[in-house]
C-alpha cells in the first residue's frame, strides 16, 4: 500500500529539485543564468541543480549554453567555461485578446509574458457578435502571422470582452455595448479555430491584471480600483491584491450609478446614446463630454478648435486647448471632471482603497484631466486617495488577458517538467 513514505522517495525530490530550478530560471531577469546563480537561489547543491538540469533540458523547456570562453573577471580569464542555462520562452506562446465594441487588439506574448507580436484592427460601426468572432478570429491569425508563428505554437487564448461573463461556462450573461454578444458561443469556436484552451474574461478585470503585473507595489496586497473612461465606464477591483468580482461578476459597475440628472450642475445628459449605456456613462462618457465642448462654444459665440466636432480626435483637441488656457475648454473640463469626482466618490467612499488608475480613452488627457478630478474629490473624501493614469494605455486589457493566459498554462509546464 503505497502511504506517505511514497511521497518522499527520490524521483519526489528530483521532481521538486526540478520545480525550483525551473521557477528560478523562468523568474531570472537575465535570459540565462549560471549553475553558481541558480544554487544560491534555489539552496540546493550542485549535483542537484545539475540534475534538475539535465532532467529540464529533456523537456524541451531549458536549454545549456556555453558561456564564453573569452569572458574575464577583473583581467583575468575565467578558465573552464561556466556552464549557463535559459528558460525556453519560445517552447509556446500566448494570445491576449481585447475585444470591444470599436476595436479588436491582440497581443502574442512568449512564455515569460513578452510581447512578440501585435495587431489592431477597427470594428466596424454596428457589427453584430457573430461577425466580431470573425474578426477576432482573424485578428489573432493576424498577429500569428507578424510572430512568424502557427495555430500549433499557440498554448492558451485568453479574451477580454466587455459586460458580465459567466467564467465557469465562458459565456457573456450581458453586454450592452454590443449587439447579438451576449450568451453567443465564443469559446468552443475559437479553441477549435486555434486548437487550444481559450478563456473569457470581463475587460477591466483583465486591465486590473495588468496594472498589479506592470506595478511594483501588489507584494503585500495592493487594494485598488480601475476605472476605464471613455464611451463607456467599466470598474476593476482588487482588495488586497485580488480581484474582486461580486456574487454575479457584476461587481464595480460604475457606469451605471445615476446622480440624479436633475441636480448635475448643468450638464445635458447624452440623449442620444445607445440602448444599455448606464446613467453615469449618459452624464460623463466621452460623447457627452464632447457635447457639453460644442455646446459651450455655441453659448460663448465663439469658433470651437478646430478637429473638436470629430469622433477620433475631438477630445483630444479640447484637452490640447484646455492645457494652453483655453478658458471655455478649462470650463467644461472642470464641470465634466467634478461630476465623474461625484460618482468616483461614492465608489471610493464605500472601497477606501487607496489607489485609483484611471485607464481608457480619456487618459490620454493625463493631468489636464485628473488635476481638476483630484480637486473635486479632496472634499468628498473622508481619506486621500491616491489619482493616477493608467500607464499601459489601449493595451491594458489584452496585456491583462496575456497574464490570464499564462496562469492558464502553468499546469502544462508543470507537467512537462515532470514528464
Amino acid at each position: 500500500m503505497a502511504g506517505p513514505a511514497a511521497a518522499r522517495g527520490p524521483h519526489v525530490l528530483r521532481r521538486i529539485n526540478g520545480e525550483a530550478v525551473l521557477s528560478a530560471l523562468r523568474a531570472a531577469e537575465l535570459d540565462a543564468c549560471r549553475v553558481s546563480d541558480l544554487i544560491a537561489v534555489t539552496g540546493l547543491s550542485r549535483p542537484a541543480v545539475t540534475r534538475a538540469l539535465a532532467d529540464l533540458c529533456e523537456t524541451g523547456l531549458v536549454e545549456d549554453i556555453a558561456a564564453d570562453p573569452a569572458d574575464e573577471q577583473d583581467g583575468r580569464p575565467l578558465g573552464r567555461p561556466a556552464r549557463l542555462a535559459r528558460f525556453r520562452s519560445e517552447a509556446g506562446h500566448v494570445c491576449g485578446v481585447d475585444i470591444g465594441p470599436h476595436k479588436v487588439l491582440v497581443i502574442v506574448a512568449d512564455l515569460k509574458g513578452r510581447a512578440v507580436a501585435s495587431y489592431r484592427t477597427a470594428v466596424p460601426p454596428h457589427t453584430r457578435g457573430a461577425d466580431l468572432v470573425v474578426i477576432a478570429e482573424w485578428a489573432v491569425a493576424e498577429a500569428l502571422k507578424r510572430a512568424r508563428l502557427s495555430d500549433s505554437d499557440l498554448w492558451a487564448v485568453c479574451v477580454g470582452t466587455p459586460g458580465i461573463v459567466d467564467r465557469g461556462s465562458g459565456t457573456v450573461l450581458k453586454a450592452p455595448s454590443i449587439p447579438g454578444w451576449a450568451g453567443l458561443s465564443i469559446i468552443p469556436e475559437l479553441a477549435e479555430r486555434f486548437g487550444c484552451p481559450v478563456l473569457l474574461e470581463n475587460d477591466v478585470t483583465l486591465a486590473v491584471l495588468a496594472e498589479l503585473a506592470a506595478g511594483d507595489s501588489n507584494e503585500g496586497g495592493e487594494s485598488l480600483v480601475l476605472v476605464q473612461w471613455g464611451q463607456r465606464i467599466g470598474t476593476g477591483i482588487v482588495i488586497d491584491g485580488k480581484p474582486y468580482r461580486g456574487a454575479s461578476a457584476a461587481a464595480g459597475e460604475l457606469g451605471f450609478i445615476d446622480l440624479d440628472p436633475a441636480g448635475h450642475g448643468g450638464v445635458e445628459a447624452l440623449s442620444d446614446a445607445p440602448d444599455g449605456m448606464g446613467a453615469f456613462e449618459r452624464l460623463v462618457g466621452a460623447s457627452t463630454f464632447q457635447q457639453v465642448a460644442l455646446a459651450a462654444y455655441a453659448s460663448a459665440a465663439v469658433e470651437a478648435p478646430s478637429g473638436l466636432e470629430t469622433d477620433e480626435e475631438g477630445l483630444a483637441v479640447l484637452f490640447a486647448a484646455a492645457k494652453c488656457g483655453d478658458p471655455i475648454a478649462t470650463a467644461v473640463v472642470d464641470k465634466v471632471a467634478g461630476l465623474f469626482a461625484r460618482g468616483l466618490a461614492l465608489l471610493l467612499l464605500l472601497l477606501d482603497p487607496g489607489r485609483v488608475v484611471i485607464g481608457g480613452g480619456l487618459s490620454i488627457a493625463g493631468e489636464t484631466l485628473l488635476g481638476p478630478v483630484r480637486r473635486h474629490l479632496e472634499n468628498q473624501l473622508l481619506v486621500p486617495t491616491e489619482v493616477v493614469a493608467s500607464e499601459l494605455g489601449e493595451r491594458g486589457v489584452a496585456l491583462g488577458a496575456v497574464r490570464a493566459a499564462l496562469d492558464a498554462v502553468e499546469p502544462r509546464i508543470a507537467l512537462s517538467e515532470r514528464a
